[in-house]
């Protein structure tokens, strides 16, 4: 890419937001043109505008510590600055809903982390490696929208990523019924151990409209695009219950399966080994390589050890065995706010940018 491409962040102060900041500096393709928040925020320089609440391991860049936040509603000003932004905005689903649009019709491409458009049928809802065809819903939504550039791209719930990518490759086999626990970070709330003290030494069983997601998100983003829509898959059964953990990041997920035809353990390894989709044949600034990694050992994969694997986009996988009641289960970890959040919010960007729907404005 001969010139960088200039971006915004939209709820640029919350976690998710934060996470975008830090994934963008040093990107080769992309520069952070603007940083936009609510109201609250707008005018402040970043710095002061997240104060104590910044959360990454790594300092705020000095390229966006000064930089003055703009209000993510003033949509005129901030689409004149930049070629395409990302929106991690904290409001009501309605809002989220019109704001994305609005942007849209402003002829601003937009990749989202919020879950307001996942159902819209023209929107395409995409984990890059498995339905990277998806992208070709964009030009049906253009017509809708009545735009030339704009659209609105998004990325599935987090905890589908740690294990809808092992699904993905044995769809051959046909996999019918699929159980699945998930465990999930703080982080996915928003929140650290000093924000939420009372997560410390406590399990909940309980995330607002999480398993709703994780059962409903999986056919939409195994469907196929019918008629200027994508027609969500009738298959596999999801059933799901999801639960957070005290672990600062990263979800795991406790997965049970049950096929139309049996594979065998060999085939499913070779399976998950040779897994990699576009992202990697395009060789993609933020692929993982590999995409999935299966680990040997009994008590793998761990939160706080393997979460980070492929700079916390990579996949990892453990504990395939055969099951009594399905035909096997296994153990799957993803990064929750990187794989899950603002890193397959990039991924997905820069295949949409390879692919030529994303451009300089």
């Amino acid at each position: 890419m001969n010139k960088k491409l200039k971006v915004g962040i939209l709820g640029a102060t919350g976690m998710v937001g934060q996470r975008f900041i830090s994934c963008l500096e040093g990107h080769p393709w992309y520069d952070i043109s603007v940083v936009a928040a609510s109201p609250n925020s707008a005018g402040k320089s970043y710095t002061e505008a997240v104060g104590s609440r910044w959360s990454m391991s790594t300092p705020i860049p000095s390229g966006v510590a000064n930089m003055t936040v703009g209000n993510a509603s003033d949509i005129a000003s901030i689409a004149g600055q930049v070629d395409f932004v990302f929106c991690a905005v904290d409001m009501g689903k309605e809002e989220i809903r019109k704001l994305e649009e609005d942007y849209a019709r402003h002829e601003v491409p937009l990749v989202s982390n919020n879950s307001a458009h996942r159902s819209t049928p023209d929107v395409p809802m995409m984990i890059p490696e498995i339905n990277s065809d998806h992208a070709a819903i964009i030009e049906f939504q253009r017509k809708r929208l009545g735009t030339k550039r704009g659209f609105i791209a998004v990325k599935p719930n987090c905890s589908l990523q740690s294990y809808v990518p092992a699904i993905a490759p044995l769809m051959g086999f046909g996999p019918k019924d699929i159980a699945v626990c998930t465990y999930q970070a703080i982080s996915g709330a928003g929140k650290t151990f000093e924000t939420w003290p009372e997560m410390v030494d406590n399990v909940i069983p309980y995330i607002g409209g999480e398993e709703e997601k994780s059962e409903r998100e999986p056919l939409k983003i195994f469907g196929r695009i019918v008629g200027g829509k994508i027609e969500n898959a009738v298959e596999p059964n999801f059933t799901a219950q999801c639960i957070r953990v005290p672990a600062s990041d990263g979800h795991m997920a406790a997965v049970f399966v049950r096929f139309a035809k049996k594979p065998s353990k060999d085939d499913i390894l070779s399976l998950w080994r040779n897994a990699k989709g576009r992202p990697q044949e395009l060789s993609l600034p933020s692929a993982p390589r590999p995409f999935l990694t299966y680990l040997e050992e009994d008590n793998r994969p761990q939160t706080r050890l393997d979460r980070d694997t492929g700079k916390g986009m990579g996949i990892t996988l453990g504990r395939l065995r055969t099951d009594s009641v399905f035909d096997y289960k296994f153990v799957g970890l993803s990064h929750n706010t990187l794989r899950g959040a603002a890193g397959g919010a990039i991924l997905t960007a820069e295949l949409l940018t390879a692919d030529g729907y994303i451009t300089p404005a």
